[in-house]
């Protein structure tokens, strides 16, 4: 590693000396404004007019036809794979290294997911992998694909943009349609980042947002779905919003509906960063410049976007040459008061996902045990 220890790097990086933490929001446009107009008008909840305007700001800058603001990513995750038509007792492919909610969605609707590799390329889903795990255990039908041993439907999969960095959206598409799935993407921390010019979330049917603190952008706590067409967008936001019809005075509802919609708060503030996440983005890019320069000669390697893409670099990440070499750093640098962390444990390792059907997860194993996240608020 470079003759500057990462606690000089870093702490140089921040110039500052005090606590460094992985991901903080940033607040330096009208979010206080909007906000506070927000309360003035007390229209707080989820009708008013900042609701309408993020979901407008989403779609013109992400390209989707309709985009249907949510309480937060898991319940954007929750409509969309609702909206997909996975049903209980599916199956939906996705992968084991991913934050536990992915794999929380899958479960509230029912469903349960099946394990298959990450690629190399991007830390997320694996075309290759999801292909062999198909041709070894699934078979299509005129009713869609199913699970051969256990005759259950496999309905979807589910790739994550892991830290913003793009999946193999074109092979992974290529592998959905050969086996008649349906692809839903969990962009839940990839807001600014592009496969081969079109913003991620955009190439399945769906695709689901996060705004959680810790995010690019945040609107306190939220999430969108992103729909490829007008019609299912009406029709996601219908359901989002109990599913009641609208008349001016009559309560009706035609279906189980979810109370989804995000709070004209939240989205106050998401209007107002919105604002300001191009400069976020280039900020990010910048900072991830700096670390892989810092780390360019040391046996440590810094994960970069893939060829296709541009990534937003949402938490910056670096590969450690072995597991002492990781747990020696994660120890060093939260010692110094800079908080990095470990990625998440593997989703079939915890106790309700550990029945679950997979593939072999060899890359997923190798990532979990060496990589660590650096800190990524925007410098």
């Amino acid at each position: 590693m470079s003759q500057v220890s990462i606690v000089e790097f870093v702490r140089d990086v921040y110039q500052t000396n005090d606590f460094i933490p992985l991901h903080a929001p940033s607040f330096d446009g009208n979010e206080q404004k909007y906000v506070l107009e927000t309360l003035e008008s007390t229209f707080v909840s989820s009708v008013g007019k900042f609701v309408d305007q993020f979901e407008h700001k989403i779609e013109a800058y992400t390209g989707t036809a309709k985009a249907v603001a949510t309480v937060n990513g898991t319940a954007a995750l929750h409509a969309a794979l609702y909206m997909a038509g996975v049903q209980r007792g599916d199956f939906v492919i996705t992968q084991a290294l991913t934050f536990v909610a992915t794999c929380n969605a899958l479960h509230h609707m029912g469903a349960e997911p099946i394990f298959v590799d990450v690629s190399p390329v991007s830390l997320g889903l694996c075309p290759k992998a999801m292909d062999e795990f198909l041709t070894q255990h699934g078979q299509v039908t005129e009713n869609g694909c199913i699970h051969k041993q256990t005759q259950r439907p496999i309905r979807a999969v589910v790739p994550m943009h892991t830290f913003g960095h793009p999946v193999e959206l074109d092979e992974l598409i290529a592998v959905c349609n050969k086996w008649n799935i349906t692809l839903v993407e969990d962009a839940a921390e990839s807001l600014g980042s592009f496969y081969k010019g079109k913003h991620t979330g955009t190439l399945g049917d769906f695709g689901a947002l996060s705004f959680n603190g810790n995010k690019i952008i945040t609107t306190g706590g939220g999430g969108i779905v992103l729909c490829r067409t007008v019609e299912l967008g009406d029709r996601t936001k219908h359901v989002t919003t109990t599913a009641k019809v609208p008349h001016p005075y009559e309560f009706y509802h035609d279906e189980p509906g979810f109370n989804y919609r995000m709070p004209n708060l939240n989205a106050a503030l998401g209007c107002a960063q919105m604002e300001v996440l191009e400069k976020y983005i280039a900020q990010k890019r910048q900072l991830a410049e700096k670390y892989k320069e810092y780390f360019i000669e040391s046996e440590f390697q810094f994960v970069v976007e893939p060829e296709y893409a541009k990534s937003n670099y949402w938490l910056n990440a670096v590969i450690c040459p072995s597991i002492d070499a990781r747990n020696e750093l994660l120890k060093q640098t939260n010692d110094a008061g800079i908080m990095t962390r470990p990625i998440w444990q593997l989703m079939h390792r915890l106790p309700m996902f550990k029945g679950a059907l997979r593939g072999e997860l060899k890359y997923s194993e190798f990532i979990e045990a060496h990589l660590i996240n650096l800190p990524s608020t925007p410098i």
